[in-house]
């Protein structure tokens, strides 16, 4: 976004009534090219996905109620909220894209969101590998778990301080630009961690294919099931892992770039990947899959209460589990 004095005499004449301040046009008295994006957020579309992640917030807590699933579900809530305040803005923007407040807020809360759906599936992986073994993993579910989280509230801590530091700045400002570059190192670790949990992920299953875990272990449920929200994790992943690798592109050019501006890569690399990471979430929530035993398991310290859950349990023709013992 350019300053008022920079503007050429045949654009204040086509818009005699522009204010010195940006943000108190409106599109009445300004041109697009003066607002903070470069072009009108589209109503209908950002209202699809305002509905699609509120619908899904709804489910997610009424799910992680009912199995107690409660870190998921903190995890996953906090998330979708921040995805619902980022459209909000957004529909806000589409009616006055001048205005400071929603552009931030839909910048900071759009870019955090993804840290916490990234939580969720570090949190499920600690209870698969109970459930396949963990004496075939590099290291403990303790240490997956406590690593991964460590790395997310890193992450998290990064892209909040930046986010407040380009909240508080005057626009266009160093200060301002330091607040991105703090969020845009902040993104870039949330990809470097990803990048790492998808290797160890992909090298534990590789494990399991190995020592034939697949085929011995006792499921908490069908295999089919099963299988499905083992694709389901792998798909968010790779989906947050996708876009996150999109918002560093899109922020080290800064907010004039124009992949900042080009509201059909955002909403292909960042809406409909953060929406399928969601859907997948949710339609394979780890509380039907590991009900409330199988999900217990995964806080156990030791394999003592992998046996006790033996005890409970028969492996059915199907593969699947917690029948009557």
């Amino acid at each position: 976004m350019s300053n008022y004095t920079s503007l050429s005499p045949e654009l204040l004449q086509q818009y005699p009534n522009i204010p010195y301040n940006f943000t108190d046009c409106t599109l009445k008295t300004c041109p697009l090219e003066l607002a903070n994006l470069d072009y009108d957020p589209s109503l209908g579309g950002n209202l699809v996905f305002l509905i699609i992640f509120s619908v899904l917030l709804v489910v997610q807590l009424g799910l992680g109620i009912a199995y107690r699933t409660w870190g998921f579900m903190v995890a996953t809530a906090m998330g979708l909220v921040l995805e619902v305040i980022g459209y909000v803005a957004r529909v806000q923007m589409h009616y006055n894209p001048f205005t400071a407040n929603p552009f931030l807020m839909y910048i900071i809360c759009l870019t955090i969101a993804p840290v916490f759906l990234s939580a969720a599936i570090y949190i499920c992986l600690a209870r698969i590998i109970v459930i396949y073994g963990e004496d075939i993993a590099r290291f403990t579910t303790k240490a997956y778990t406590v690593t991964f989280m460590c790395c997310d509230f890193f992450s998290l801590i990064l892209q909040a301080a930046g986010g407040a530091i380009t909240d508080t700045a005057d626009s266009g400002s160093p200060f301002q630009q330091t607040g991105i570059n703090i969020m845009i190192a902040g993104l870039a670790f949330q990809v470097v961690s990803l990048f790492v949990f998808i290797c160890l992920a992909s090298d534990y299953f590789l494990s399991v294919l190995r020592h034939h875990a697949s085929t011995t272990a006792i499921l908490p449920c069908s295999r089919s099931l099963w299988l499905a929200f083992i694709t389901s994790l792998a798909l968010a992943t790779m989906t947050i892992f996708i876009r996150s690798c999109f918002r560093v592109a899109e922020l080290k050019g800064g907010f004039d770039s124009g992949l900042a501006n080009n509201q059909s890569l955002f909403i292909g690399l960042e809406s409909t990947m953060v929406t399928i990471a969601c859907i997948a979430l949710t339609v394979f929530h780890p509380g039907p899959v590991l009900k409330s035993s199988g999900w217990k398991i995964g806080k156990a310290k030791d394999r003592r209460a992998m046996r006790r859950l033996g005890g409970q349990m028969t492996e059915g023709k199907d593969g699947s589990g917690f029948s009557s013992a």
